[in-house]
């Protein structure tokens, strides 16, 4: 097969990969959260949420992700001369984080099928960044194929994902406050 077919094809599941890891943890958010709702509606969406995450993960995140790495693994067999590039070899470190946070994602997946809530929402939210930190470190790697240059793009992404973090808690205080807002004035209302 042509190697830029192969290349594609990379492409094409490293994106539904990520896609997959992206929308699993807003699954495992929503799950947790419904953790907190009154039944029959905690049911109702526990039942559903595990449903939806099953079918994420086992016909769209694993395959993708055996996917792209059995054509990454096609492409460097084609080139075997893309392990003496340095920013490779660092591209390489990441995919290599990046399925240590796919198995990660597992477990989690593992414990919430069996009711088993060990992280909050909030928690879940800033895990969920680590993805598009590597996402970013990656991509740039790839762009610029430079093992130094792409100090300034982690750099970067560090900085991105730190004003990620004060965005979620931001996000977090605003609903805390428009939840206590609503609670004060439903006891305003009964008096």
């Amino acid at each position: 097969m042509d190697f830029l077919y192969i290349k594609a094809l990379h492409i094409i599941f490293v994106v539904t990969w990520f896609a997959g890891l992206f929308y699993i943890v807003r699954l495992f958010i929503y799950q947790t959260e419904a953790e907190t709702k009154l039944e029959p509606a905690k049911s109702i969406l526990q039942t559903q949420y595990k449903l939806m995450s099953k079918r994420l993960w086992y016909i769209i995140t694993w395959p993708s992700a055996i996917l792209a790495s059995i054509f990454a693994f096609w492409m460097l067999y084609q080139n075997p001369s893309y392990l003496q590039e340095p920013w490779m070899l660092v591209k390489l470190a990441f995919v290599l984080a990046l399925y240590f946070y796919h198995g990660f994602c597992q477990d989690i997946y593992n414990k919430l099928q069996k009711d088993i809530v060990k992280y909050s929402a909030f928690k879940l939210r800033v895990f969920n960044e680590i993805s598009t930190i590597i996402l970013f470190a990656i991509v740039f790697l790839v762009t610029i194929k430079s093992a130094i240059n792409w100090i300034w793009g982690v750099i970067g992404i560090i900085l991105f994902g730190i004003l990620m973090m004060l965005g979620i808690k931001l996000y977090k205080r605003i609903r805390e406050k428009k939840s206590w807002e609503k609670a004060e004035s439903e006891i305003l209302e009964e008096e």
